[in-house]
């Protein structure tokens, strides 16, 4: 079992914790829709990424057609 052989002073003990934070997200806004996304990710809100469609939306697809 580990055991420490001295006392962690406040100073080391914080240090070390320093890069422990949160990082803020950093949203963007989708140039089609106007939504704000991820940056490098498709927009949920629309399913486009770098002006072109890569995702089509359930309300788009019809399933009838796509069952036949």
């Amino acid at each position: 079992m580990a055991v420490q052989q001295n006392k962690v002073s406040k100073s080391r003990r914080n240090n070390r914790r320093a890069h422990d934070s949160l990082i803020a997200a950093n949203p963007c806004e989708c140039p089609n829709c106007g939504e704000l996304k991820r940056p490098h990710h498709v927009c949920v809100a629309c399913g486009h990424y770098a002006d072109r469609e890569v995702v089509s939306l359930i309300e788009d697809v019809d399933l009838e057609d796509d069952a036949a």
